[in-house]
């Protein structure tokens, strides 16, 4: 058989693999985070945010900040009990690679290079729920932005899981306008130290 050809076929059984197991982590995802409002509420507080710091009256936009506190803790509330459902989860099924590119069943190829995204999903729980408990005492504007960079990790490592770390970052940066470096470096020491350490950040 003509190299060519057998290079042809191999790379499009590979790419029917890839697609195949893609579908299959979107629709384990899709289906426990269709039970909640999150994404919803994430967009509530990302227009509400730039509403505030828009706002020129002093008065208004404490009143904005007001209201989007109990946004903050209805999302709090909604991840927590998201991750707890998902921790149910059989462990053969969150593995997630490490490697930066998408290939088919990496992580049952090479199990040494993965973790398990149910505990970065709780880690992500913590850091979320810090933030908008604002235990630091943050100005508005600087909860907000500790709020936003825990969130864009979160949906970093939720593309990571469908996808790969490539794609993940791509989307972090098209959608937020900001690097997957960015955001590591803008979330809390405990959120960065505890993710490096299970994805080797």
């Amino acid at each position: 058989m003509d190299i060519f050809v057998l290079a042809m076929l191999i790379a499009i059984g590979a790419y029917t693999l890839k697609s195949k197991d893609e579908r299959r982590r979107i629709s384990l995802l899709g289906s426990h985070l269709g039970n909640y409002q999150i994404e919803k509420l994430m967009e509530t507080l990302s227009d509400g945010y730039l509403r505030a710091l828009a706002e020129d009256d002093p008065v208004r936009r404490e009143q904005i900040w007001q209201l989007l506190e109990s946004t903050e803790l209805k999302l709090c509330d909604q991840f927590n009990r998201f991750a707890a459902e998902f921790s149910r989860v059989p462990e053969l099924q969150t593995r997630v690679s490490k490697l930066p590119v998408s290939l088919p069943f990496a992580d049952k190829l090479f199990p040494r290079a993965t973790f398990d995204l149910r505990t970065l999903l709780n880690i992500h729980a913590q850091g979320i729920a810090r933030a908008a408990q604002n235990s630091l005492g943050r100005s508005p504007k600087g909860k907000a932005f500790a709020l936003s960079a825990e969130l864009f990790l979160m949906q970093h490592s939720c593309h990571w899981f469908c996808k790969s770390k490539t794609v993940a970052s791509a989307r972090v940066l098209m959608r937020h306008k900001t690097s997957y470096e960015q955001v590591l470096a803008s979330v809390a020491p405990e959120t960065r130290q505890a993710y490096g350490a299970l994805v080797g950040a």
